[in-house]
This record gives C-alpha cells, structure tokens and sequence, in this order.
C-alpha cells in the first residue's frame, strides 16, 4: 500500500492506494505524526509514501519515519512523463503530478488539465506523454478578493452559481463578471486548443472543478483525485526504477 500527499497553497489532501485504487481518502489544514500515525494503525501494510509540498507546510517529519520508503516529489524525482517546460526547477509539482495522473487516466491521448485551486493552471500533455506547459491564470477567489482589496466600495463577495449574464447592480456586476469572465476564458482555451488536437480531452479538478462541472457548455471529465493519482503513479515509477 502506498500513502499519497498531496500539500496545496490550502489544503493538504492524502490517499492510501492498494495498487491503483484509492481506499481512504481525506483532507485537511494540516498533516500532522499523529495523524500519519492513525492512518497508519488503520492501514498498517502502507510500505511506501510520496509527498508533493507546494504550500511550504510543516511535513519535516515524514523524512524521518523509519521502516517506509519515502520520496519528496522534486525536480529530481524520475518521472514517467517527459518533462518539456524549459525550467523544471521552477514548475510547481502539483501541476506535474497533475498531468501524470491524466496520463494515467487517458493515455496516449492528447489532455488538458485545468486545475481551478487558489491559482488555475492550464496544463498540456500530448498523445506522446509529453508535457509541453502550460498558463497560470489568477484563481476565483482570487479575484473577488482582488476587487475588494484593490478598490474603496467594492464589497468582498462568495462564489455563487446563480448569476446575470449582465449585473444590474453591484453585487451582480461582480458575480457575472468573476464567474462568466473565468467561463469565457475556460472556455476560450478549450475552443483554442480543440482546433489543433483532435478528440482533445479536458480534465477538470481542484477545489472549484464541481462549481464550474455545472455551469461551462463543454465536454469536461471532473476528477477532484487527479494529483493524488498522478503522484502514486510516480512513486511506482520510482519504485519500478530504482537502483
């Protein structure tokens, strides 16, 4: 059994994985021994751990646990992609892990993953496994906190799935513009690069992917999951691979 973390900007999420299958899953603020101690009573034939820490959270400890393969996903990590993005040491890990876990799911096919977290990132991988990049574009709350923060009047506003195409006050004004503007530019990149790959799938995850499953008029696959299987897949590989 394989134990997966995944440390985001907010949240940190974790898996076990028997083979390919996810059999507890769970998220928090934080991942704390104890907490690995727990799962580990209830899952005691964990061998193997793979964690991605883009957030800079506390996990210093996973490198001393003793009797468990570990493996901090790096730039030096091997990976069963090939990695085109011209400086790997600055691409964050998670959009790696993110297209492995597609690859996984569709491969030899052409993909983009569109992560919608704190920031959304449009990655793409082709039908040879290779990851070519991607954009970085300011995530939804984000920018109704941009708008709040940068201006006098504007107030501070949650997502919501009911808007006007045109505000006819203020607080429509807002949602429209946050919501239907991320719509329109979601939808903007899928109409893009469907010209130039055919059957291009799209795969939707991060903490907004079921707010925005409901609303965008497009072919989508939603898989909140995805960089958890992309970083188990990546242990394998490294455990296949070892010297």
């Amino acid at each position: 059994m394989n134990l997966v973390i995944d440390a985001g900007n907010t949240l940190i999420k974790y898996a076990v994985f028997n083979d390919l299958k996810i059999i507890f899953s769970e998220f928090n603020s934080d991942f704390s021994e104890s907490q690995y101690l727990n799962i580990k009573q209830k899952y005691p034939a964990i061998k193997n751990i793979i964690y991605s820490n883009v957030g800079h959270h506390q996990l210093n400890f996973l490198n001393s646990i003793k009797g468990v393969k570990i493996i901090e996903f790096s730039p030096l990590t091997l990976s069963p992609i090939i990695n085109l993005y011209e400086t790997p040491e600055t691409l964050g890990m998670d959009r790696l892990a993110a297209v492995v876990g597609a690859n996984q799911i569709f491969p030899k096919q052409n993909i983009m993953v569109i992560d919608l977290g704190s920031a959304i990132t449009y990655d793409f991988i082709n039908s040879k496994s290779e990851y070519l990049g991607g954009n970085i574009s300011p995530g939804m709350d984000m920018r109704f906190r941009a708008l709040n923060n940068f201006t006098s009047k504007l107030p501070l506003l949650t997502p919501n799935e009911n808007f006007s195409t045109i505000g006819v006050n203020t607080n429509e004004a807002i949602h429209s513009g946050v919501v239907q503007g991320l719509v329109f530019e979601i939808s903007g990149y899928i109409d893009y690069f469907s010209q130039y790959y055919d059957d291009l799938k799209v795969i939707l995850t991060g903490g907004n992917c079921f707010f925005f499953e409901k609303i965008l008029k497009k072919p989508i696959f939603v898989n909140p999951n995805l960089l958890l299987i992309g970083l188990n897949k990546i242990l394998e590989y490294n455990l296949e691979n070892r010297n």
